[in-house]
């Protein structure tokens, strides 16, 4: 399963690459200048950025466009891009004069703070951003606008490229295989810096993003930090739904009934009839349960109510690593910025928000660029499909 941001992994292609005729003439020879290129570059905020995305003003103080969520949805799709572009301006050995990810949080009257490094292969996965005080005071935006968050964690996803293709995949088959990333080198540095900043700032001033693998890390780093009681805002892009785990788990689940119906046929194993207590220790229907522990939720920790924990999803209907989450299992759908209908188990569930263009290629229905396009229409709910369920309730322990 490779997980990718379209926008960061797409090969610049020649004409003949492309498949375009090309003549036999001989062709002319173009001098490009290193800035001229770097201006043109398809990943340059100008080129390929949000448009008609106005940065903070001093009107933001009586009218913050932070409250509204298609101007969040698109800054905070920014910001992951932004993570996507130091990994790259690391690999292109770009400098403070060319590099390309600083004009995608600049606008927005934020700053870089942190890096988050892989420490098995020295990538950047990850930026720690916060509001730039210094840069907004110069636009006469004296105090923070209500709803832009203090710092933000913004993580990105898989990038095809050699450099950290491997360490990127690994993670992926991680999460295929166990539908958890605790693991990881990068969960335990996210966690770390999403935690810090929380007890800085306060839970409710900071918000953790992610695009696909990053929006398994930053799903499962919020959920951790829930269940000890700071609940952050989050923003999945196209975030992961699909594991070997789960299937298995499903398998579990059959087999578990299948052996109960079994024991119930057998005759008692004490001779005054009494039925021994279910999964008595040492017993076989016991161990079952003890070789598969995660198929019934064993090794829970509810002590925390996670029903204050709602995280965002932004799903592709199209996209097959994250379409699942579309499932209907009690969903009532209603149009972006009208009222969503709270679903009658609200402790495990998400705001969901699903784009549905028709057929679409993979690449560009799990893109990031399709979070900040124009005239983006979502519908919106309050889900706790069973999936949901899964990823909120029973991915993992953590202490």
């Amino acid at each position: 399963m490779l997980m990718a941001n379209c926008a960061s992994v797409e090969e610049e292609m020649t004409e003949s690459e492309s498949g375009v005729a090309t003549t036999p003439t001989t062709p002319k020879t173009v001098v490009v200048k290193e800035d001229d290129a770097d201006h043109h570059h398809p990943y340059a905020f100008h080129v390929s950025g949000p448009r008609n995305v106005a940065s903070p003003n001093w009107r933001d103080l009586i009218n913050s466009s932070w409250k509204d969520p298609n101007y969040k949805r698109t800054v905070m799709a920014c910001f992951i891009q932004a993570a996507y572009l130091l990994e790259l301006d690391r690999q292109e050995n770009r400098d403070d004069q060319n590099a390309l990810a600083p004009k995608w949080w600049i606008p927005f009257k934020y700053k870089l703070t942190q890096t988050l490094i892989d420490e098995r292969d020295g990538s950047i996965f990850g930026a720690l951003l916060e509001w730039d005080r210094s840069a907004a005071m110069a636009d006469l935006v004296v105090i923070r606008p209500s709803g832009a968050p203090k710092a933000v964690l913004a993580l990105r996803g898989t990038i095809l490229k050699s450099l950290t293709m491997r360490r990127d995949i690994q993670d992926d088959l991680r999460f295929l295989a166990w539908e958890s990333l605790k693991g990881s080198v990068r969960f335990n540095v996210a966690l770390q810096a999403l935690e810090s900043v929380a007890k800085r700032y306060g839970s409710g001033n900071v918000c953790v993003v992610g695009h696909s693998l990053g929006a398994g890390f930053a799903l499962q780093v919020g959920k951790a930090l829930a269940k000890d009681g700071l609940f952050v805002d989050a923003h999945l892009f196209n975030p992961p739904s699909i594991s070997l785990a789960m299937s298995l788990r499903n398998i579990g689940e059959k087999a578990g009934v299948a052996w109960k119906r079994l024991m119930s046929m057998l005759p008692p194993r004490n001779e005054h009839g009494n039925e021994e207590a279910e999964a008595a220790p040492g017993s076989v229907s016991g161990g079952f349960r003890n070789w598969v522990p995660s198929f019934y939720g064993q090794n829970q920790k509810s002590s925390v109510d996670l029903r204050k924990w709602v995280p965002h999803l932004y799903v592709n209907d199209s996209d097959y690593i994250c379409c699942y989450y579309t499932d209907q299992d009690g969903v009532d759908n209603d149009k972006e910025n009208k009222s969503p209908v709270v679903n009658t188990i609200p402790q495990a569930a998400a705001k969901l928000f699903v784009m549905s263009k028709g057929k679409q290629k993979f690449l560009e229905a799990h893109g990031l660029e399709q979070w900040w396009s124009e005239n983006l229409e979502l519908q919106s709910a309050i889900h706790s499909s069973r999936l949901i369920t899964q990823q909120l309730k029973s991915l993992y322990s953590v202490k």
